[in-house]
């Protein structure tokens, strides 16, 4: 294991050490005292609504070992007599700091590092991904969505004896992409898709791809760049760039590796592919076409890493998928099932989780959407298309809640939805209350908008 002492700290962050041992050993990087254990480091960060230099002392209670703190005085004199056995740091900026020693840590590893991009499914990909990647490495990889530049950072520092890294790297604007990945420096990069998320920031697709491409500025000598060939920015991309060994996966563009005889059913998905050329079944634990891409994603990892046919059939079949995400809850006692997808939105994903609502076997399928945030002037139309998407595939009930949502019921209207089937609430607790009343036995109910929507209050109110 590679550890970081005190004094590593203290060179590389230019830090001051105001009490404590220089030689103590630091583990377990954290930011949240809530999750403080025994001997970790504590690590506090100043947010939009909070200080966490000034919670110390709470970690401190906790078991902390080591802090590195900005700005805050210290009581030496009571510190020394309450926590005799702790180390305080202080440095000019702790963001910097964490960055900084997460960079110098990745430099101690000789390991495969796969970092993970795109629009949309970053997340569900990279679980998929580590899923593949642990059956023939001791892995760390990003927990939930821990993919900025702050968590990022935090799952580097946790690495010890692990063999391989797997980092998701999201952003909202130019330049996000960037830090991450030359604190990374990954062996493989992959970029799932380019879709519209963010684009109220970015303002194009076109600059939401060159957002995403600053991925490669970490890529090592000799890596991979791994690509949804069927997105058409990325497809068009990949026939102007020579200088990357490139490969590719798709399911409608000629690629690397192909889904073929694609049979989606309620709970799992089964498709035919090459693997090291040889013709292979693949059985994915979960439904959606969106997942037969992320599977192929993953069998290019496995290839890029020379696992094994069989390794890489059974770590996609034992993927599990995160909290929120297309999650497919059985509520027996009211004979309905639930599609929570509620951590979050945007067009590419709204059209994915309508699609695997449409093709389930319950009698009704009902879908219950919120507004879509960080769209900017393209709010409008990319709403309307999800109401387009509610018609094509034939829900029979929709339920919006929000400003922008109701955008999607207009166009449902507008493309020939009857209005009784259509309704337009103003808040969660209205759909909470409407949808307890509207629930039938044999209904499937599609849960889906952005994370601050909170709309898992929604799927909690139907779960009981």
């Amino acid at each position: 294991m590679k550890q970081l002492k005190v004094k590593d700290i203290i060179k590389i962050c230019k830090g001051k050490l105001i009490y404590g041992d220089e030689d103590q050993t630091c583990e377990h990087f954290s930011k949240d005292t809530r999750q403080i254990n025994l001997g970790d480091t504590y690590v506090g960060i100043k947010g939009d609504n909070f200080n966490g230099n000034l919670l110390y002392e709470e970690a401190l209670k906790k078991g902390a070992k080591i802090c590195i703190l900005e700005e805050v005085k210290i009581p030496l004199e009571q510190i020394s007599k309450k926590y005799p056995n702790t180390t305080i740091i202080l440095v000019k900026d702790t963001i910097k700091a964490l960055q900084e020693l997460a960079s110098y840590k990745r430099s101690l590893y000789d390991i495969p590092v796969i970092a993970i991009t795109g629009s949309v499914g970053k997340t569900s990909t990279k679980d998929m991904i580590a899923s593949v990647v642990k059956t023939s490495y001791k892995v760390q990889s990003t927990k939930g969505n821990y993919n900025n530049h702050i968590g990022l950072p935090l799952t580097v520092l946790g690495l010890e004896n692990h063999t391989a890294l797997v980092v998701e790297m999201g952003m909202n604007n130019f330049g996000e992409i960037r830090t991450l990945t030359n604190i990374a420096k990954p062996t493989i990069c992959v970029i799932t898709n380019v879709g519209t998320a963010h684009i109220g920031n970015l303002g194009s697709r076109q600059n939401i791809l060159k957002a995403k491409l600053e991925i490669l500025e970490g890529l090592q000598k000799n890596g991979t760049v791994i690509i949804n060939n069927d997105n058409d920015l990325l497809h068009i991309w990949k026939q102007k760039n020579k200088e990357y060994k490139i490969m590719d996966f798709g399911i409608e563009n000629s690629s690397k590796i192909m889904a073929k005889n694609i049979n989606l059913k309620t709970n799992e998905s089964t498709f035919i592919t090459n693997i090291y050329d040889s013709k292979t079944q693949v059985n994915v634990g979960v439904s959606g076409i969106h997942f037969i891409y992320n599977s192929l994603c993953a069998i290019c990892v496995g290839i890029s890493l020379n696992i094994t046919k069989e390794n890489i059939i059974t770590g996609i079949k034992e993927f599990k998928l995160s909290k929120n995400r297309m999650e497919i809850i059985e509520n027996k006692q009211k004979g309905i099932k639930i599609i929570n997808d509620c951590y979050n939105a945007n067009f590419d994903s709204m059209k994915a989780s309508i699609q695997v609502l449409s093709k389930m076997k319950e009698k009704r399928k009902i879908a219950i959407l919120g507004d879509m945030l960080e769209l900017g002037e393209y709010s409008k139309t990319l709403h309307e298309k999800v109401g387009d998407e509610i018609v094509k595939n034939k829900i029979d009930l929709l339920i919006t809640v929000g400003k922008e949502a109701k955008n999607i019921a207009k166009q449902a209207i507008k493309q020939g939805m009857q209005k009784e089937k259509i309704n337009q609430l103003e808040n969660i607790e209205q759909a909470i209350k409407f949808i307890k009343n509207e629930i039938k036995i044999g209904d499937a109910i599609l849960v889906k908008a952005s994370n601050s929507m909170n709309f898992n209050k929604i799927v909690d109110s139907l779960k009981v």
